[in-house]
């Protein structure tokens, strides 16, 4: 799960086991003159630290014939930098110098946090001064450098600072479209007067941006798309009236409680209205795109672009239950549009972030689809008479990257072998035979690339379970190194003093045919003749992949430093979570979420612990967000094989979180009651018998305290200790507000030591 508080904490804090001071024993004062061990980790290297911290890692922005742009760090100014060239054998140029980003009257340059170029390089498109919304900053201010004139202008006229949002230059470059304040404006790019296309933007009605669920569940966050000819803007508006609202209150920031309100339609509830317009970059009347269904009830509209012109836009329309997508051809003049393709599933079809790509002039284009028991690559006839399967076998295709139309060949992620990693192919357009593998063999983990526009050269990203990332251009297809972007020397060499054990990717048979895919780390000064307490690490929901084999960050030094205690840490993918073994392996949790995992972790923790220096009288688990719902699963269904659990931010009870995401997986409450009653963890609290450790930040807009509070009164009623802690105002991420992270991970690793304690037995 991905997903206020009221008065009641002060009765809960007053009431309940609550825990402020979070020190572990483990991690005793030590005199601040004393270096700790480079093979021994502590909370505070981990968490309080800048040991660990990688190199910084330049963003690439691809160019025509091997050439990037990026930022560099200025010489002169701390925070700015200089947006540079960089040719494909790492030598750089640069395009603009810090120093002629000063603002009049300003002391020093704009801090850039993302540009964009006009074609000619001739203008830039500045983002800085940017606030969170929600998980990502996306409102800020936008400034444009004409480099021919040395201009510098900022955007949004006397807009209030940072209220900008998903500013574009149009394909010309001579204007600038963005958002402010839920309306959409146009304006010369070297400022000035702009054009305000949309005017009913107000806290309800939303133009060119989204909705909490929207934002959160279908990752739309830029609503708004340039013609390519430059002459129209094609946008979606939602209208949150009648969404029932959510309330979060902040009893920190001042005297009184400061209330923020939001539109949150949980299961079953109604969704805000959602149409898609075009109208022209000179304003007056939009055209309403005039597609069926009432997406209040029925209905939603994920992604839109342009359909390779400017006269029609490619939709994708999916039903309430999400187990329908049909992809639509609007015409933007009429409104009128028509169906090309309808893909359907028993259990649901996901919504891919990939756009569309169009080949062959615009005659065709590319679709994702599972329809043969696999994901794979198609390729779809404009009018939708023809549906040719491109790649093909018993393997997934992860992700597509690439089409290089010219020289025949589409690049995608797999890894047919091994669901714990992810590799480079290369596969024919023409030719559906068995794809190539371009990444190293001698570098078996985790691969990721973005690659350059005629598909020659790439960014590749390697690293591995325990070893950093390593980043550096490559050419293709013979995946050559050109240069190093970041070596991560200084992390790699850190990491490798660490005191490690063994480490073991396993395959665990449950029986019934089924094999679940695992990691296990053992304590540095493992002793196969004793017995060690074993700590789960668990997530289980369809929204993610645990078991991979790739670098985990502070979440893999943590859970090295509870091996260093004498722990050994576990994680298993249960059936129906996303790896590459097939769309019966990922659908298999449909109506049975929080139940087939359930049983699937516990299965496979009984199976593990028949090793002999495992201890079956010392088992815990823990997770976030869905993790902390499924560790309250399985702490209360299985009371006598989970003795300790600590769960973090979770969703107690199925029905409180929001329609897209559960509705996806379980269907509407309204027909499957029993399933969400099943599948909830609250339904089954009667069955606590070990050690729980609650943990929620009051201010959590996705998955609401109000779950936890509910389970609170449930283990009441029941007459069931355990411990609460609460965050104040802390959001999902529990990590606002200096130490926060510190603390949180210091809580969790006293509680494990003081309820389940660490070190091997005879």
């Amino acid at each position: 799960m991905k997903s206020c508080i009221v008065a009641a904490w002060l009765i809960l804090f007053a009431s309940l086991n609550v825990v402020w001071s979070a020190e572990p024993a483990v991690a005793a004062a030590r005199p601040q003159s004393e270096t700790p061990h480079p093979a021994r980790l502590t909370l505070d290297r981990v968490f309080a630290s800048e040991e660990f911290k990688g190199d910084r890692v330049p963003k690439v922005k691809w160019l025509e014939g091997g050439t990037y742009t990026t930022l560099q760090p200025s010489k002169i100014h701390k925070e700015a930098s200089d947006i540079v060239r960089v040719d494909a054998g790492g030598k750089s140029e640069v395009l603009v110098p810090e120093e002629k980003l000063v603002p009049t009257g300003a002391k020093g340059p704009l801090a850039i946090q993302d540009y964009e170029l006009s074609k000619d390089l001739d203008l830039a498109l500045i983002y800085t001064n940017s606030v969170k919304v929600w998980r990502q900053n996306t409102r800020g201010d936008y400034w444009t450098f004409r480099r021919s004139t040395g201009q510098l202008a900022k955007l949004g006229g006397d807009a209030k600072p940072s209220t900008l949002m998903f500013a574009k230059l149009s394909p010309d470059g001579t204007r600038v479209g963005y958002v402010h304040e839920n309306n959409v404006f146009v304006e010369p790019a070297e400022g000035g007067i702009s054009t305000k296309l949309t005017s009913d933007g107000s806290n309800e009605v939303i133009n060119g941006t989204f909705d909490w669920v929207y934002e959160e569940e279908f990752s739309c966050r830029d609503g708004w798309r340039w013609s390519p000819d430059g002459q129209q803007i094609a946008y979606w508006q939602l209208n949150t009236s009648g969404v029932k609202t959510f309330t979060l209150v902040d009893n920190t920031t001042a005297t009184y409680p400061i209330l923020n309100s939001f539109a949150y339609p949980k299961t079953g509830e109604r969704n805000s209205a959602c149409r898609l317009g075009v109208v022209s970059v000179a304003g007056g009347a939009t055209n309403w795109i005039d597609i069926p269904g009432d997406t209040r009830t029925d209905f939603y509209i994920p992604r839109m672009q342009w359909a390779d012109n400017s006269r029609e836009l490619l939709v994708q329309r999916a039903n309430r239950l999400q187990n329908a997508v049909d992809l639509m051809l609007a015409d933007t003049t009429t409104g009128k549009v028509r169906t090309m393709l309808t893909e359907r599933d028993g259990a649901w079809v996901d919504i891919h972030d990939e756009d569309v790509t169009w080949l062959n002039g615009g005659c065709d284009f590319t679709w994702v689809s599972e329809r043969d028991g696999w994901q794979h690559l198609y390729l779809v006839q404009r009018d939708g008479s023809s549906v040719r399967q491109v790649t093909k076998g018993e393997f997934d295709v992860i992700r597509l990257l690439h089409i290089d139309e010219k020289c025949d060949r589409v690049f995608v992620l797999a890894s047919p072998e091994n669901p714990t990693q992810q590799y480079l192919y290369c596969a024919s357009l023409s030719d559906s035979g068995t794809p190539k593998r371009l990444s190293p063999a001698d570098q078996p983990g985790w691969h990721d690339y973005s690659i350059s526009p005629d598909g020659a050269f790439a960014v590749h990203t390697y690293s591995a379970f325990g070893k950093p990332p390593r980043i550096e251009i490559v050419s293709l297809p013979d995946h050559k190194v050109l240069h190093t972007l970041a070596a991560n020397d200084a992390l790699r060499a850190t990491v490798g003093k660490l005191s490690q054990g063994p480490v073991e990717f396993f395959r665990v048979d449950i029986g019934g045919e089924v094999k679940l895919d695992g990691w296990l780390m053992k304590p540095p000064d493992f002793d196969s003749t004793k017995k060690y307490p074993l700590v789960f690490y668990v997530y289980g929901e369809p929204a993610g992949q645990s078991v991979l084999d790739r670098w985990g960050g502070k979440k893999y030094l943590w859970h090295l430093l509870l091996s260093q205690q004498g722990y050994v840490v576990a994680c298993v993918d249960n059936r129906g979570t996303p790896c590459p073994r097939g769309r019966d392996w990922r659908k298999a949790a449909y109506r049975r979420v929080g139940t087939l995992a359930s049983e699937d972790q516990s299965a496979a923790a009984r199976e593990l612990l028949k090793r002999p220096y495992l201890d079956a009288t010392r088992v815990g688990v823990w997770g976030w967000s869905g993790g902390g719902s499924m560790t309250l699963n399985l702490l209360f269904r299985y009371p006598d094989l989970y003795r300790t659990g600590l769960s973090v931010a979770s969703v107690p009870d199925m029905r409180l979180y929001d329609t897209i995401y559960q509705e996806r997986y379980m269907g509407l409450p309204q027909d499957n009651a029993e399933d969400y009653k099943k599948g909830s963890p609250i339904t089954h609290a009667a069955g606590l018998k070990g050690n729980l450790l609650l943990v929620h930040g009051s201010g959590d807009d996705n998955c609401h305290a109000q779950g936890m509070e509910k389970l609170v009164n449930r283990l009441i009623e029941l007459n069931k200790p355990f411990t609460l802690m609460a965050y104040p105002n802390r959001s999902h991420s529990i990590d606002e507000g200096k130490t926060t992270s510190r603390h949180l991970y210091g809580l969790l690793t006293r509680y494990l030591d003081d309820n389940l304690p660490a070190g091997p037995k005879p």
